[in-house]
């Protein structure tokens, strides 16, 4: 796997696990091991290994989501114009972060990353320590009332003017037991008209022996995942209007370049809706 760009260290932030987080896969550090990063421990690479063992193919599948990330954050600031952006589970920074990737496009566009992972906190806070139109808040999806009246939110963003949501790999961290769907009914109600929400979800649909399998291997961290179907992420958009081409598998949401002949296994869907 590449190596991934030159950040701020989390551990220069003198981050040191607890005894839970030596012991416990996190998925954020997982994802970041996937991707090629640093900031992970021997428990998160051992998991992580072991979902490669299940499927070869899935460092491929979080290349594949962070390159649908990209090219939602340039056409929601391009094409769309937005320049507000509430990014919930943000994981660890890599290559061409969300504010990177829009305040490259407007300056001026404000971002604000939400974790709940230590680590996270840490890398964000570094990273982001002299951009002011930028921050990171810890707080967790499952209380979208704390995310929405927090003050580093309200001082960031105007809730009054259209903002994009990511929700990107993070909804199948969501067990059905926390209502998921009543936390995106929150979420969607909270944002006006001319706003956007892009998702991704892994989804058993493609291959499910082999996503069924990862659920397993899932189990055993701080977050057990659960993958549904396209007509369960489907509903999470609501009534939201669908960006072309609607929810499809990552590689072929508006690719850059034809997506290669393996594409087809990329278990991740994903789409953007508009709100009307």
């Amino acid at each position: 796997m590449a190596e991934p760009a030159e950040l701020p260290s989390a551990r220069s932030e003198k981050w040191r696990p607890s005894e839970f987080e030596e012991r416990t896969p996190s998925v954020a550090r997982m994802y970041d091991f996937l991707l090629g990063g640093k900031d992970n421990l021997g428990v998160d690479r051992e998991r992580a290994r072991e979902a490669v063992d299940a499927d070869p193919l899935f460092p491929r599948v979080v290349r594949e989501n962070r390159a649908f990330l990209g090219r939602v954050a340039r056409f929601l600031a391009e094409e769309c114009g937005i320049d507000q952006f509430l990014d919930i589970g943000t994981g660890l920074p890599t290559q061409d972060n969300v504010h990177q990737i829009v305040q490259r496009i407007n300056p001026d566009a404000s971002v604000v990353y939400v974790d709940n992972d230590p680590v996270v906190l840490a890398h964000g806070r570094a990273l982001l320590a002299d951009n002011k139109r930028t921050t990171v808040i810890q707080a967790d999806l499952r209380d979208p009332t704390e995310i929405l009246a927090h003050p580093e939110v309200r001082r960031l963003l105007d809730l009054d003017r259209p903002v994009a949501l990511l929700l990107l790999a993070i909804l199948h961290f969501v067990p059905d037991a926390a209502e998921p769907q009543a936390i995106l009914g929150e979420l969607r109600d909270a944002l006006p008209s001319g706003s956007y929400l892009a998702i991704t979800h892994g989804s058993p649909d493609l291959r499910p022996d082999v996503v069924h399998r990862l659920e397993e291997i899932y189990s055993r961290t701080a977050s057990p995942a659960l993958a549904r179907s396209r007509e369960d992420v489907q509903a999470f958009f609501g009534d939201f209007e669908m960006v072309e081409p609607g929810l499809v598998w990552v590689p072929w949401w508006r690719p850059e370049h034809e997506p290669a002949d393996d594409s087809d296994l990329v278990w991740f869907l994903g789409g953007v809706g508009r709100k009307p």
